[in-house]
């Protein structure tokens, strides 16, 4: 199922300008940009990490790959929710200043993918300064609802890149001594 998904979005990748895929966490609609979108994975078990913060749940081996998994869910401090056939992992590329990581994402389901203009897409509004919306590209609002773009490279923040190169750290010592 989900490999019919990955190949749909390889397809849409080919002439995606602000293509987004979309998925939810409870109730509410996000959006990522298809390009950043390596690949979609059901939800599977992972090798857990000590000393993580709890939404880094571990990581997993992707056909050689070591990627970590980040729950969305806590780490926007939403309520927990069993993992069951709709829950995904989507594994996305973020790019800071000097690295390119590969991050997966665990989320409740996937949605859509969305051609979005400019005309659908809004500014980020502003929260004020005592919240952290900097991983908010914009919003769109898309058959009358209200999608969160998300801008994945800040996302993974200052934070959470310290936690995944303490995993990749680990990782290679565990890949080194087998």
């Amino acid at each position: 199922m989900f490999d019919d998904f990955t190949h749909d979005l390889n397809t849409f990748a080919d002439h995606a300008e602000n293509q987004f895929l979309t998925f939810m966490l409870g109730s509410e609609e996000f959006g990522i940009d298809i390009l950043q979108i390596q690949e979609i994975k059901g939800w599977g078990s992972v090798t857990k990490i000590p000393n993580m913060p709890d939404y880094i749940l571990g990581v997993i081996n992707l056909r050689g790959t070591i990627v970590p998994i980040m729950d969305l869910r806590k780490r926007f401090k939403l309520q927990n929710a069993e993992y069951n056939a709709t829950t995904v992992i989507i594994v996305c590329k973020a790019k800071d200043e000097n690295h390119e990581r590969t991050v997966g994402m665990v989320v409740d389901a996937v949605s859509e993918v969305y051609d979005m203009n400019e005309k659908s897409m809004q500014a980020t509004p502003d929260f004020g300064s005592n919240i952290d919306a900097d991983f908010i590209k914009g919003l769109a609002n898309i058959d009358d609802k209200m999608i969160i773009l998300m801008n994945v490279d800040k996302l993974i923040s200052h934070e959470v890149k310290d936690h995944l190169e303490e995993v990749k750290k680990l990782s290679d010592e565990l890949e080194s001594e087998n």
